[in-house]
């Protein structure tokens, strides 16, 4: 599965046809690459932030103002963000619109329908991290909201232990944010890549 993920990432060759601009966009590889760059980003964020209720806020107020290039760096973050979701939504409508979610390649599209998801929540996770009035009320709406479906009072109790912006639950949106969420999503994109590979229908150069 690495092998194919590597050789997707890198084919061994590209037939010149190929190189243009079709129906498909490499709408999915562009949102690969932002995730990647979110990632990296995300990481150098990392250094500074502190998942405390009572320091989160301060600490983005340091990285912008007294870190080299971190006002850039928090910009970039945040408008790469938007734009991998806006790039998962396009996709998705692409397979949609294209109907390239029917056999053999039912499998491929619900792990794609997955990934959406993933990237939503991952969104919405880090939503809340800069601790600023807005982050929080639209946070508190989206956990109230969130009670009405189905196990909703069991994911919120697991989300929002204490309250939405008190140390448990910031610990628990920061930890979904930086770590179980982007393995989740790296994980599922070798598992994309890899059928995608297999089947060889939308790649003929594979």
């Amino acid at each position: 599965m690495f092998n194919d993920f590597i050789r997707h990432l890198f084919p061994r060759m590209v037939l010149r046809e190929n190189l243009k601009i079709s129906y498909t966009f490499c709408l999915g590889g562009m949102a690969f690459t932002l995730f990647l760059l979110l990632a990296l980003s995300g990481m150098l964020l990392a250094l500074y932030y502190q998942p405390h209720s009572a320091h989160a806020y301060a600490s983005i107020l340091f990285i912008e103002e007294e870190v080299f290039g971190g006002h850039f760096l928090h910009s970039l973050h945040r408008t790469a963000s938007n734009l991998y979701l806006l790039l998962m939504f396009l996709h998705t409508l692409r397979v949609l619109l294209t109907g390239a979610y029917r056999p053999p390649r039912q499998l491929n599209w619900l792990i794609g329908f997955i990934l959406l998801c993933l990237a939503l929540f991952s969104g919405y996770t880090g939503y809340l991290l800069p601790m600023d009035q807005l982050a929080l009320w639209a946070t508190q709406t989206g956990m109230e909201l969130l009670r009405i479906l189905p196990l909703g009072e069991v994911l919120h109790g697991f989300l929002v232990p204490d309250a939405v912006g008190e140390p448990l639950s910031l610990l628990r949106f920061y930890m979904l944010h930086v770590v179980i969420l982007p393995m989740a999503t790296l994980l599922l994109c070798f598992l994309h890549f890899y059928h995608i590979r297999r089947q060889k229908g939308a790649l003929p150069y594979l």
